[in-house]
């Protein structure tokens, strides 16, 4: 498959925000900081050590520290791990210094691939068994970490997911709802009985600081995916199609059947624009609830109210963003992830390091203390800390394809400018899709 042109080493300042949103808010916790050795650049060959950059700190490097110190005092190899939250930049001038670490554990793929046709990342066609890593990995993770003739630089350790949505349990059910929807169109029905009870279906909010409009480009990803597959959308994303075609004008009215249908969202569209996103669920934990539904990846439960994280699943259900009927036949999962990939393919340890991280053991520790969720579709579920996070588990494990979260691809200008604001201004109704989606358009960088 023809992989996109991603333009990533300007992705500075968007990354460093959307990646706080996606895989780095897993846990919904983390500073960023140091954890373990870390140090001033790659390893010799042969010493026993391994040094490790990455995006996660706080809570969740503790977790990774925990997770592989079983496996060092098996192999004998000291890994050094060093968190940042401003990895895009770090790795960038580490390597432009030619200063890089062993292994660097990249929460946004383009970057990545960026490197790795540069000649500074190996491909993992070269160290790992990559036919038996597509046997046990959720299909398409591979792709997320291909350059544009397809070679794969990177390997899956973590995923996000954000085809979920997420619902206040008892009232839930109390209203008879279906957890079960076959399709979009039915999940509308679902919410016209919720509405027709008194309640706003939806709890949606798009405020984000400079990163407004963000929740906005999930939703039209999500219906991308749905109404036209991934082949489609990974045409959008690399700009094969351009972003007024009328399929994603298509996947923009669509939603616009959610968003802008009257009573159909808390507040109507301007609390959309003005509800910061990390509260636009809280209403639903109110008695009696003042929206039912929000589609949301699975991070948002760490900004739940505080006895709701305590109580999770007495609390909260979840279950999956379904199909849309007459669109792709299939289960697509839009989401995010870690992808890690070797500076140092030459070092034996360093590859036997690899060999861990992408494998489908690795995580058995972290996965009991929540933040963390599998690539491999074989991982078992049980270990996961809680009902709610198992549930989001199978969700990953039974999709058909993975794909990540489009605005982070897209050139900066797009995904985290025009793409952003044109959300805004479209749900609001101030511009038509017609409008939003040729100034995006528009907006796209010319080389």
């Amino acid at each position: 498959m023809r992989r996109r042109n991603n333009r990533v080493l300007s992705l500075g300042v968007m990354c460093t925000t959307v990646a706080m949103l996606t895989a780095g808010c897993l846990s919904g916790g983390g500073d960023g900081g140091s954890s373990g050795g870390g140090g001033g650049g790659g390893t010799d060959d042969g010493d026993g050590v391994v040094e490790i950059i990455g995006a996660f700190g706080g809570v969740e490097a503790d977790s990774f520290e925990k997770e592989i110190k079983s496996f060092e005092d098996e192999s004998g190899i000291d890994i050094q791990y060093t968190g940042t939250q401003d990895f895009q930049t770090i790795i960038t001038s580490k390597v432009r210094a030619g200063d890089t670490p062993d292994i660097g554990i990249f929460p946004q793929p383009g970057t990545l691939t960026q490197l790795g046709e540069d000649g500074e990342v190996a491909p993992i066609d070269d160290y790992l068994d990559t036919a038996a890593l597509e046997k046990t990995l959720i299909p398409g993770l591979l792709d997320a970490g291909a350059g544009e003739d397809g070679t794969t630089y990177g390997a899956p350790m973590r995923v996000a997911v954000k085809s979920l949505v997420f619902v206040p349990k008892k009232a839930y059910s109390e209203g008879g709802y279906s957890t079960e929807p076959a399709s979009i169109q039915e999940l509308i029905q679902i919410g016209d009985q919720i509405k027709a009870d008194g309640v706003a279906p939806w709890c949606i909010g798009y405020g984000s600081d400079a990163a407004t409009g963000w929740v906005g480009t999930d939703w039209i990803e999500e219906y991308m995916l749905r109404l036209h597959g991934p082949e489609v959308y990974d045409q959008w994303v690399s700009h094969e199609i351009p972003f007024d075609d009328p399929k994603v004008q298509e996947a923009f009215d669509a939603y616009g059947e959610i968003v802008k249908t009257e009573g159909n969202v808390r507040g109507g569209a301007e609390a959309v624009i003005n509800t910061p996103f990390a509260e636009a669920g809280t209403p639903a934990f109110e008695t009696p609830p003042g929206c039912m539904m929000q589609r949301q990846g699975n991070f948002i439960t760490g900004f739940f109210p505080e006895d709701i994280q305590a109580n999770l699943d007495e609390s909260v259900d979840v279950f999956y963003f379904p199909a849309y009927e007459g669109g792709y036949d299939g289960n697509p999962v839009l989401g995010g992830g870690d992808l890690a990939a070797s500076f140092n393919a030459d070092d034996e340890e360093t590859t036997k390091v690899m060999e861990y991280l992408s494998g489908e053991d690795f995580g058995k520790s972290w996965a009991g203390d929540g933040g963390w969720l599998s690539p491999h579709s074989t991982f078992d579920t049980s270990l996961y800390p809680d009902e709610t996070t198992r549930k989001v588990g199978e969700i990953a494990a039974n999709a058909d394809v993975f794909r990540f979260d489009a605005s982070d691809l897209m050139p900066t200008e797009v995904g985290g400018g025009s793409f952003w604001t044109g959300m805004v201004e479209w749900t609001t109704g101030d511009k038509t899709t017609e409008e939003v989606t040729q100034e995006i358009e528009q907006s796209w960088p010319s080389s």
